[in-house]
């Protein structure tokens, strides 16, 4: 794929990998008739997800991130639990009329499909949204909700399996309540661990200057620690290791050897590459055993229908509060890609193949139209996507580095901005920018970097070396 650029131009890796993963798993099935290789949730959860979300979590261009944190948030969190409740109660509904034939679930299961179903899939949308190269701001809002919004689901999840295994007649007022809670305590807590973390690991690599070689390893055990031990209090793991990359690749960049960084980032890098390309092979391949197979094409059809439908709506609600409060407004057309943007994948697949089919009987049901949900969301709007953004003539974002004259010019009108923020007596996150740099600059740089470190970080220094540097090229 990648010797092939016209390919992959056309049609995106993820389809193409689907692709030859459902011909791989047909080859083995018409050989043996067997399905040998299947995801597991545990080898999806423990191995494969921490390197892809990871690598997003240490590349994410953070000014931005947190520019537009607020808007993220909201998409990711209100965003996540419209969908999945719409899209369950929708379903329960028409399933009511009798449109469905005889079924054997409930209200709750429905509910519990409903928040699996609604996970928006980082690999795919990553996977789609760098080939077509939009705007900055739309791509961070977009990347940033499908990250953040895979958390979100796991969680929602998690309460509704638990709602399932006590039993419609034992959920009371109470339990509710209980659950809204605990969503907080998760996300909450799994971030918590994930900044603590961070700091961790940015206070380790203070110290390893005399041990260069091993600074790479620090780097991916201690997020992966994150993960872990996030997962063992039952917090949210895909939050700790997303916050432990964020908060720490500022300090572990100024600490470590230009020689680390470059192995880390290409280690990283290909860990990523290669989960993603393993998750949807192995998507392909496991689509194609017959025993998980069962067909409602009522269900799958509604299912299609509902969570593309209730997207759209949601966007443009969101988007519509969002607009009032921006200073960058979000135009049709953005809200239009972001709609178009809610690809799943192997999230909600090991999901759904995590349900207890003691519990939830019409478990294949639900894997069946899972599986079609993510095929036709990365295959067939992962191809319209690239023409979509072209004839809407989305902004296109430009990739090159900013001259030092717009360097300055930036960093003065951060200046003015805080300052007009501070004589108005208002707290905008130009102001919370400024006094959160003054905290950073003054306490926790000089706990978590080295002194050299913080001397390379003077700003004429680096002017200074900036222009050496294009002297000497």
């Amino acid at each position: 794929f990648h010797l092939s650029h016209k390919v992959t131009r056309v049609v995106p890796e993820s389809a193409l990998l689907i692709v030859l993963g459902l011909v791989l798993g047909g080859i083995v099935w018409a050989a043996d008739h067997i399905a040998s290789f299947t995801l597991t949730p545990t080898v999806f959860f423990f191995y494969l997800l921490p390197p892809i979300v990871l690598d997003a979590g240490y590349f994410m261009p953070n000014r931005l991130f947190f520019g537009n944190l607020g808007s993220i948030l909201l998409y990711a969190v209100i965003g996540t639990v419209w969908n999945a409740a719409t899209t369950g109660l929708s379903l329960y509904g028409v399933y009511r009329t009798g449109i469905m034939g005889q079924l054997k679930s409930g209200l709750l299961e429905f509910l519990l499909f409903g928040s699996l179903i609604a996970a928006v899939d980082p690999v795919a949308v990553l996977a789609v949204f760098e080939e077509v190269h939009v705007n900055e701001v739309l791509f961070i809002i977009v990347f940033g909700e499908s990250l953040l919004n895979d958390a979100v689901t796991v969680v929602l999840y998690n309460v509704f399996e638990t709602f399932v295994k006590m039993g419609p007649e034992n959920v009371t007022g109470i339990e509710c309540v209980k659950g809204i809670v605990s969503f907080f305590v998760v996300s909450l807590g799994g971030t918590l661990v994930g900044i603590f973390f961070a700091f961790l690991l940015s206070l380790v690599s203070r110290f390893t200057k005399h041990v260069r070689i091993i600074e790479p390893g620090f780097v991916f055990i201690i997020s992966y620690l994150s993960y872990l031990t996030a997962e063992m209090f039952s917090l949210s793991a895909i939050l700790a290791i997303t916050f432990c990359g964020i908060c720490c690749q500022k300090y572990v960049k100024a600490n470590i050897s230009e020689q680390s960084s470059t192995t880390v980032r290409y280690t990283m890098k290909m860990m990523a590459s290669g989960a993603e390309t393993i998750i949807f092979m192995f998507l392909g391949i496991s689509a194609v055993d017959p025993d998980i197979w069962t067909w409602n094409t009522a269900f799958i059809l509604f299912t299609l229908v509902f969570i593309s439908v209730y997207r759209v709506i949601g966007v443009v609600l969101q988007t519509w509060i969002l607009n009032h409060y921006r200073m960058v407004q979000l135009e049709i057309i953005d809200q239009v890609v972001m709609s178009y943007g809610g690809l799943r994948g192997a999230v909600a697949f090991a999901l759904v193949v995590l349900l207890d089919d003691t519990k939830v009987n019409d478990k294949n049901l639900f894997v069946s139209t899972t599986i079609i949900v993510v095929f036709f969301t990365v295959i067939f709007q992962g191809l319209t996507i690239k023409p979509l953004v072209q004839w809407l003539k989305v902004k296109k974002s430009e990739h090159r580095e900013p001259k030092l004259n717009e360097k300055l010019h930036g960093r003065a009108f951060d200046h003015i901005l805080s300052a007009i923020e501070d004589i108005s007596g208002q707290i905008g996150h130009n102001y919370l920018r400024d006094k959160w740099s003054n905290f950073d600059r003054k306490f926790l740089s000089k706990v978590l970097m080295r002194r050299s470190a913080q001397k390379s970080r003077d700003q004429i220094l680096n002017v200074f070396h900036e222009l050496n540097l294009k002297d000497a090229i």
